[in-house]
């Protein structure tokens, strides 16, 4: 490159700065054309020298833009680009024998600095002003600065590709053209930070301004990996002076590619942190002054830059970032999936935690109370019928916690919006947020199972725990319903509903938990309601369909908490003298009625059996009406279930219909039909209750029964309840005459059920023999049980609670996940059923979830019939018991009958007597 013999150049070198000064009007014209008619670099350099270094200076703020910046700047801003393609033109060739080429490339980098001198030298002479510039005075600076900033950075980044290993013959002045390029952006920054729009700015400057921002955006992606304090410096610039021009550029930002880069680099640097934490923890490593750790602790601090900024950014442009809240939901899951109680996250040293959960953990929860008020993300985390990566399912549930949590603070539109779920088919469809959150729970089979354990809630004087997903999820719903406005309870009620209704059984359990609470917190009309609701549902529903259970136990549950009028008007509406009611009562634990109530209902449920049984006997036994007494078994088994003594006249009554009926069962019948299986597996759980009261022939018979269902296939739930019974004889002691025919058959039962190969049914059975054992007077049947040395084996592990195989961690993570598919689509099957009554029962119950009208007064003599009524079934039923056994069936009257008659007799007469007067 040959240097420029121009005259003028040679005279104007020559010049003192006065010289130049008094010479400027005339002289700088001829400059700038001359830079832009040469075609030689080293021209253009010397020439853009003279001009910055000469007469920069003595220029007015006013004349630099027009005289001056627009006339050299584009030209030497077209230089560079053309330097960076030819170096890239010509790198291939470089190597360090080839001097020539080396020497080029360096000459190059070198002219590119100078570019880059020349550009700091303007904005140094800009700043000397005292006076704040006006954009549009100095428009073509920032543009061209940002411009080589932008080709210099990508040069350095790319450096190590361009260069490929000759790198070195060139490493010092790519690091001096780096620096150069860092202070010029400072100072660049600086000076248009001094800058000031305000409403009046024009199109032009408001253009401008925008073009700044996305030119450091760009810089922003490209210098990410190369300096983290630049990295900083510029993003907090680029938000920094989108929000001083907020109203005048917020509708021209490119709002999506700034949130996303935000989101990117955030990634990234949390990503980094914990692939750090990892390293630094299998490393070993304990000192903070290490490498490693402060290299940890920058990027911990890079990544909670980007995440406070990037809630900042929505906080002040949320309703132009509408459209990325799926980038916003998918990095709260992705960064929660990091961090415990999720499966995917990694064990890291408390200290790195606390400083990753700081640097990432926190600004999630800023991020979530921002996004609260924003309907796309809400109808985003809402949708119906999504699905997540395994992964991120448990985020996804703690996330509609976090809401929970945040959202009572919130104005109405927002409650509504998060609570009601979708209402018009143009809206996006979306699920209220109890009902979503139930489903995220269904969802977390695996977490459920591990378990995963989350703070508890702290209590004062007490340490806080960690507690299971149910226990925390449980703990937030039951705190969101005390602060739940009444509007929503409707919803609630339904969104319970579904979940009590859906098939998965702790899903349905973490509602019935929170159903109790709402009927216990809210007033003792609110939980009678409730009651009469699910005892509707319970009698609509197919004793054989899961729904029956799970409604059960929530009836069971629920009348605990009512008052006792609350309980007679229940025993009222759904009379157990009635068979159409018997569903209700047989999941009613009637030691949570009321006396008056568990009285009434124990002598009409008692009263209800001996007529079927009577109507069974009557009609000639026949098989077809076995069903009716099976319906009146299972109130009976509630009843028998809560009975503290073995005087109770209903105890002796249903001892008497348990032997009655005994002493019809064929076991080759049984075996043949399954309604008698049915009536056996009944009869051997009312038996384990009231085994004392048996006689020994009855026990001999009903063990021929389960000999004759044992030995051949038959349902589990009849074995489990075989077991139950086997396992209460241990409370009996035979006479000689009893023992033969007795006991080696208990013997033979119980070693074939504990030999039995199905894991749950074996467990039962250990249990069933350990507690036989433990009470039983008959020791020959324990040694004649084990006789097998392999079930001998078994029972010995089980009493002395030995684990046979130690599962490691991964294994077993490994085992859950796969029974949650067979699970999920065991669930699945049961719902698809369409014999199964969810849809039917959740139609039903929709419009009885308003609040119903007040029960009709009572007539004057009700309470007078209903007790008569009740005296009078418990003495028919004393009188069956008397009149119909027979010695060999119930033992005779004991001697304290006629006494307590007498005194029956006495109060008869003396109300008779009260009556009268």
């Amino acid at each position: 490159m040959s240097q420029t013999n121009t005259p003028l150049l040679d005279e104007v070198v020559q010049w003192s700065q006065e010289t130049c000064r008094r010479e400027l009007k005339s002289v700088l014209p001829k400059l700038t054309s001359l830079h832009n008619d040469s075609d030689n670099w080293n021209d253009h350099i010397r020439i853009l020298k003279v001009i910055t270094d000469r007469f920069l200076p003595h220029m007015a703020l006013s004349e630099l833009e027009d005289e001056c910046f627009s006339k050299i700047l584009p030209k030497a801003v077209s230089m560079f680009e053309g330097m960076i393609k030819e170096i890239l033109h010509q790198v291939g060739g470089l190597s360090s024998q080839n001097t020539e080429l080396c020497a080029l490339l360096r000459n190059i980098l070198q002219a590119m600095m100078q570019i880059i001198d020349a550009l700091s030298t303007c904005v140094r002479h800009v700043g000397t002003f005292e006076e704040a510039p006006e954009l549009d005075a100095i428009r073509s600076l920032p543009a061209c600065i940002l411009k080589v900033l932008t080709e210099t950075f990508n040069h350095c980044k790319e450096s190590e590709v361009v260069y490929c290993g000759r790198l070195s013959l060139v490493a010092d002045l790519l690091q001096g053209l780096f620096k150069e390029a860092y202070c010029l952006q400072k100072a660049l920054l600086e000076l248009l930070d001094r800058i000031s729009l305000d409403s009046s700015a024009s199109e032009e400057d408001v253009s401008d301004t925008v073009t700044v921002i996305h030119n450091l955006l760009d810089i922003c992606s490209i210098i990410s990996n190369l300096d983290i304090a630049l990295h900083a410096n510029t993003w907090k610039f680029l938000i920094k002076h989108s929000l001083k021009y907020q109203s005048l550029v917020e509708e021209h930002l490119h709002h999506g590619d700034i949130s996303n880069s935000l989101c990117d680099n955030l990634l990234v640097s949390f990503n980094n942190c914990v692939e750090l934490a990892e390293q630094i923890k299998r490393a070993g490593l304990q000192s903070t002054q290490s490498p490693e750790y402060k290299l940890f602790q920058k990027t911990a601090k890079m990544c909670r830059f980007f995440a406070n900024t990037l809630v900042h950014y929505i906080k002040e442009f949320k309703f132009f970032l509408t459209k990325y809240c799926s980038f916003y939901h998918r990095l709260y899951l992705h960064v929660i999936s990091k961090f415990p109680p999720s499966l995917s996250a990694p064990t890291l040293p408390s200290a790195l935690s606390e400083e990753l959960n700081a640097a990432a953990l926190v600004p999630m929860g800023a991020l979530l109370l921002q996004l609260l008020a924003v309907r796309p993300f809400a109808e985003f985390v809402l949708r119906k019928d999504s699905r997540l990566s395994p992964e991120h399912e448990l985020p996804q549930c703690l996330l509609l916690v976090s809401v929970l949590g945040q959202i009572h603070s919130q104005p109405e539109e927002v409650l509504q919006l998060w609570h009601t779920g979708s209402q018009f088919s143009e809206e996006e469809p979306r699920l209220p947020l109890y009902q979503a959150l139930f489903t995220s729970f269904r969802r977390c089979c695996t977490e459920r199972r591990v378990p995963v354990l989350l703070p508890g809630v702290m209590m004062k004087g007490q340490a806080q725990v960690l507690v299971t997903l149910h226990n925390h999820i449980c703990v937030q719903l039951c705190a969101s319903v005390a602060a739940l406005p009444p509007a929503y309870i409707p919803v609630l009620e339904r969104c319970l509903l579904n979940a009590v209704l859906q098939a998965d059984t702790q899903t349905a359990l973490l509602a019935t938990d929170v159903w109790c609470f709402t009927a216990r917190y809210g007033t003792a009309e609110l939980c009678l309601h409730h009651v009469h609701l699910v005892a509707q549902l319970v009698k609509s529903c197919p004793a054989e369909c899961y729904q029956s259970a799970q409604l059960g136990l929530l009836l069971r549950r629920m009348v605990f908490l009512m008052t006792p009028d609350h309980q007679m008007e229940l025993v009222e509406r759904f009379p157990p003298a009635e068979v159409g009611n018997l569903p209700v009562w047989r999941h009613v634990l009637l030691r949570a009625l009321s006396q008056e109530a568990r009285r009434r209902v124990e002598a009409d449920v008692t009263d209800l059996t001996q007529k079927a049984l009577s109507d069974w006997r009557n009609g000639g036994y026949k098989l077809g009406q076995v069903e009716k007494v099976n319906k009146v078994l299972l109130s009976l088994l509630a009843v028998v279930r809560v009975q503290s003594s073995p005087e109770e006249p209903c105890v002796l009554s249903a001892a008497g219909v348990v032997t009655q009926l005994w002493l019809r069962m064929s076991p080759d019948q049984v075996q043949t039909h399954p309604v008698l299986q049915s009536t056996l597996q009944l009869l051997l759980s009312i038996s384990a209750i009231l085994v004392k009261s048996l006689e020994p022939q009855v026990l001999h018979q009903a063990l021929l029964c389960v000999d004759k269902v044992v030995s051949q296939k038959c349902a589990d739930q009849l074995l489990l309840a075989a077991l139950e019974f086997l396992s209460s004889l241990g409370k009996i002691f035979f006479p000689p005459d009893s023992q033969n025919p007795v006991l080696p058959r208990l013997s033979s039962l119980f070693a074939v059920l504990l030999a039995d190969g199905v894991w749950l049914l074996q467990q039962h059975a250990l249990e069933a023999f350990s507690q036989f054992a433990e009470i039983t007077n008959h020791e020959e049947v324990i040694s004649q049980s084990l006789s097998v040395e392999e079930t001998k084996t078994k029972v010995v592990n089980y009493l002395s609670k030995t684990v046979n195989a130690q599962e490691d961690v991964e294994s077993r993570l490994q085992r859950l996940k796969l029974e949650t598919a067979v699970i999920d689509k065991h669930n699945e099957r049961l719902e698809l059923n369409k014999e199964n009554a969810s849809s039917k029962l959740s139609a039903e119950a929709v419009a009885d979830l308003e609040p119903c009208p007040k029960r009709a007064r009572q007539e004057p003599e009700e309470p007078y019939s209903r007790y008569i009524q009740a005296a009078e079934s418990a003495l028919k039923a004393l009188q069956a018991l008397i009149a119909e056994g027979a010695p060999d069936i119930v033992a005779p009257p004991p001697q304290w009958l006629e006494p307590r008659l007498q005194e029956l007799r006495t109060l008869i007469t003396n109300i008779s007597t009260a009556g009268a007067t």
